[in-house]
């Protein structure tokens, strides 16, 4: 039986609401990172510095502790999410799939977060393994916001995509790029919390110094790229929209997000990453990543669900190739 308009407006809400808290998850994330609360609840998980809840907790107890709580929120709303997949839609359906991926991804999400606790890759430590934790966890955090967006995205009612052909493979650069940009953005943020500089010439006189520490030198290698990505997305969208171009609205948010998201970057690097700067050049990079999950779902639906992608009556008469068609199936001659 399928769900009812009222139904499907409702679930796509909701949807919505998880996708939202995640990011709020994400960017309270970050500031137990740039406030260095990380190990606020000790070597203890889940519980906190041995208890359930903290009593007398400092300020980076409490930080952390509001972080895990609200990370505990979202299980059980994503539990409820996979619970209304399966009650309004049919068999097979993708907003089944992406609705379990998502109950998935937030499992694996606890386990890495509690793995960075429990491993003590936190706080101050600035060991080589850390970048590889920190890299894991973005990752998973991407997927895991990813497949929250198509949940909704797929659930009011959007064609599936087609995972063939040029447009799947541009479709999967795109999105390794600004995964790969995320990575690196997230070592940088990091580096920047372990070794603040008092100013932009002592900053790239830490990066350049010989015996700069090996987060100082990743730190390098970020702004190149988020120009190279920026500069492949913007050719990803117009390209994409010159193909199809009921796509334009979606490529045009897509393209404001980037703009919006190089000047916070570049904003942040010239006033040293104040922690306000830092939450919301992220918060623009996870716009920036649902926009980008949204337009690759778009650009791979089958193109017949776009009316204004197809050609007009007056664009096919003026293909020589279309005048010969015409001509040999007329039965008039």
């Amino acid at each position: 039986m399928q769900p009812t308009p009222v139904a499907v407006r409702r679930f796509a809400r909701y949807a919505w609401a998880v996708a939202a808290l995640n990011v709020a998850v994400i960017l309270w994330g970050a500031l137990v990172r740039a406030t260095g609360s990380g190990a606020g609840c000790g070597n203890n998980w889940p519980r906190c510095n041995g208890q359930v809840i903290p009593t007398s907790p400092t300020l980076h107890t409490l930080i952390e502790f509001i972080h895990r709580a609200m990370t505990g929120a979202d299980l059980p709303m994503v539990g409820l999410l996979v619970f209304l997949a399966f009650r309004l839609f049919p068999k097979r359906h993708l907003v089944r799939t992406a609705a379990v991926l998502s109950a998935v991804f937030l499992v694996t999400e606890a386990l890495i977060g509690a793995g960075l606790v429990l491993f003590d890759q936190v706080a101050q430590n600035a060991s080589p393994s850390r970048a590889w934790w920190l890299s894991g966890h973005l990752l998973n955090t991407l997927t895991l916001l990813a497949v929250l967006t198509l949940t909704a995205w797929w659930g009011v009612g959007h064609r599936a995509p087609r995972f063939t052909g040029r447009a799947a493979l541009t479709a999967a650069i795109s999105l390794a790029t600004v995964a790969l940009l995320g990575v690196s953005g997230a070592i940088v943020a990091l580096g920047d919390t372990l070794f603040p500089s008092a100013s932009l010439s002592a900053g790239f006189a830490q990066d350049f110094s010989p015996m700069a520490n090996f987060w100082l030198r990743l730190r390098l290698f970020h702004p190149m790229i988020a120009v190279a990505v920026a500069f492949w997305l913007g050719y990803y969208a117009l390209s994409t929209m010159a193909r199809r171009p009921a796509l334009r609205p979606h490529a045009m948010v897509l393209l404001g997000c980037v703009v919006l998201q190089i000047a916070a970057g570049a904003i942040n690097l010239l006033l040293l990453a104040p922690l306000w700067t830092q939450i919301l050049h992220l918060f623009l990079a996870d716009l920036v990543w649902i926009t980008l999950v949204i337009f690759c779902a778009e650009s791979l639906s089958h193109p017949a669900s776009h009316p204004a992608d197809l050609p007009s009556a007056s664009e096919l008469l003026k293909n020589p190739r279309q005048q010969s068609l015409l001509r040999s199936t007329n039965p008039i001659q």
